[in-house]
């Protein structure tokens, strides 16, 4: 009886203790912690047109992002994250120009597209705020990767929209690959 309460007790602190993406901080570790997620529900070589974190203070952080572990198929599904649980919404059959391959137009996370990147970038955003807007607490709205449709990562852009606590004004930054910002426009 008590060996059972102890792998109860254990298994409950491990699923509590979870990378558990809905919880994870607005900053680069928990954005780290988004992408371990991600990889871990698609796999490490995952191909994504589209990638998009929204954060709502009551249910705390929701993904959504179109993927698929074989570029060359050009069937690629929709899915959502939200309060722990990933649903597949629909699936997305890609047309892409005659001649070329279905991964030039598709982006995958690691070296030049990383989400601990993209957090780096909410916290430098927020940073900004507080200093030329005076805005104290500012909260992320929505951060995402903008893909360009010609599939040339050079011009793939980091977003990040960030709002009072209290509501307001939306502030949105936009940045290059490599952290520079483009503008900041509200």
């Amino acid at each position: 009886m008590k060996i059972q309460l102890v792998i109860l007790m254990i298994a409950i602190t491990l699923v509590s203790c979870g990378g558990d993406a809905a919880k994870q901080p607005a900053n680069a570790d928990g954005f780290a912690g988004i992408e371990k997620e991600l990889k871990s529900e698609f796999g490490d070589d995952a191909h994504y047109t589209e990638l998009t974190i929204i954060h709502n203070e009551s249910i705390g952080n929701s993904i959504s992002t179109t993927v698929t572990d074989a570029p060359e198929s050009l069937k690629m599904g929709q899915w959502t994250y939200s309060l722990g649980n990933w649903n597949q919404t629909s699936e997305v059959t890609l047309e892409i120009p005659e001649g070329t391959k279905a991964a030039d137009f598709m982006f995958q996370l690691g070296e030049k597209i990383s989400l601990e990147k993209l957090g780096e970038l909410v916290e430098k955003s927020s940073e900004q705020l507080k200093a030329e807007e005076d805005i104290d607490n500012p909260r992320l709205e929505m951060a995402f990767v903008k893909y360009p449709k010609n599939g040339d990562v050079n011009d793939a852009q980091y977003i990040v929209k960030l709002q009072p606590e209290n509501g307001g004004t939306s502030f949105t930054f936009s940045y290059q690959m490599n952290g520079s910002l483009i503008e900041m426009d509200y």
